[in-house]
């Protein structure tokens, strides 16, 4: 239920497609556009030792979860439904817009330290992936119908009634999902987890690097991908800013985000329940190698979109598979924390990426940024060959 709620409402209120257009409607700069990312990555960060210390502490992490959705998605309505108000005012609302996602995006920071705790707990080992990949991969055909509805509402209703209704119904979405988790029936935890302060839960932090090698090599090959997969926005702007692209464009590119989203959760679930997850992020580094080398070579909005479905595939293997191997290397009764440092190390490296590359590229074009997409993808892949593989070795995993 979760993959077919949460799908939707993220195609509606996407970082990737939605809100980029909604910005550079409103004459945000490059660099804002890229704040809206690193926002993201900032706030999950710093909201990572407080629902960490909050995760270790909960019994039936599945109530205590579905309360923090609730909450930040009922604040989250309250922008929506004040866009209105601020629509005169296109350089205030931009501030205003980043102001509260980055209120979203700290509650963001539960979304590992609770979903990947409850998704090994609930589901067998072989059933994580078929599971998880069959309701998202439903959840992205109903993306689909959404991503049809964004240019007829974004044509046909005036600015800028028309993203409050596409937010408004991304909210709806989101809020049902909320109570989804809320009313999930679960029993105490069968292992309890390690309870910590704050102070406790990041001195555990560099200790689990420390104390880790699997851990730590997961780290390596992980966070490379992540900042691949953080680039996403910058493909639709460069479909904007260079090819002009139009509403037509943006319900192509959102349609063919939520299709080859449908095709990696239906692939890459059922691969990693047969094969195990240990060799599906060699496969998710190669596919965003070659994503970034399309788009870096090709002047053709076609080719991009080839390029855009391909850094999908790849965002969705590694979404899939990450919290499966991070149960495999991490000890169960501090599983909160070690999502936490991972999350935390891949965020910060994102989000000073994208603040480092946004300016840049005002100067330089868009060329660097595919560039880094192929380079991360590259240096993911060399660190998974030549160091995680041998550290996962000696694991008693699947594959």
């Amino acid at each position: 239920m979760d993959g077919m709620l949460f799908t939707p409402a993220m195609t509606l209120i996407s970082v990737t497609t939605v809100i980029p257009y909604f910005l550079a409607q409103l004459g945000a700069s490059t660099f804002q556009i890229a704040l809206v990312v690193s926002v993201t990555f900032i706030c999950n960060f710093a909201g990572q030792p407080f629902f960490g210390f909050v995760a270790t502490h909960s019994r039936v992490m599945n109530r205590t979860f579905g309360k923090i959705l609730l909450l930040q998605r009922s604040i989250f309505i309250v922008f929506v439904l004040s866009i209105p108000f601020f629509s005169g005012a296109g350089p205030v609302l931009v501030w205003v817009f980043l102001f509260c996602w980055g209120l979203f995006n700290f509650f963001v920071g539960a979304y590992g330290v609770f979903y990947t705790p409850l998704m090994l707990t609930l589901l067998p080992p072989d059933k994580r992936g078929t599971t998880r990949g069959m309701g998202n991969a439903v959840g992205s055909c109903l993306g689909l119908g959404a991503a049809a509805l964004i240019p007829v509402l974004l044509g046909r209703v005036s600015f800028p009634v028309n993203y409050t209704l596409i937010f408004s119904l991304g909210c709806l979405f989101l809020i049902t999902d909320a109570m989804v988790f809320l009313f999930m029936r679960q029993h105490e935890n069968v292992t309890p987890n390690v309870s910590m302060s704050i102070v406790q839960y990041l001195q555990e932090m560099p200790f689990s690097i420390r104390t880790n090698a699997p851990f730590r090599a997961m780290i390596l090959t992980s966070m490379f991908l992540v900042v691949a997969n953080s680039l996403l926005p910058y493909y639709t702007l460069y479909a904007i800013r260079v090819f002009k692209a139009t509403e037509s464009h943006l319900a192509i590119i959102a349609a063919l985000a939520v299709l080859s989203n449908a095709a990696g959760y239906m692939l890459f679930g059922t691969i990693v329940d047969r094969l195990g997850p240990k060799k599906i992020l060699i496969f998710v580094a190669l596919i965003i190698i070659s994503a970034g080398a399309l788009a870096l070579f090709t002047k053709s909005l076609v080719m991009l979109f080839v390029a855009w479905v391909l850094a999908n595939l790849g965002n969705t293997g590694y979404s899939l598979t990450v919290s499966i191997l991070l149960g495999a290397v991490s000890p169960s009764a501090k599983l909160p924390v070690y999502v936490g440092v991972q999350t935390t190390i891949s965020l910060a490296l994102s989000s000073a990426v994208l603040l480092l590359l946004a300016p840049v590229m005002e100067s330089t074009g868009f060329m660097l940024l595919f560039a880094a997409v192929f380079a991360c993808g590259l240096f993911s892949l060399l660190i998974n060959l030549f160091v995680l593989q041998k550290q996962l070795a000696h694991i008693a995993i699947k594959g």
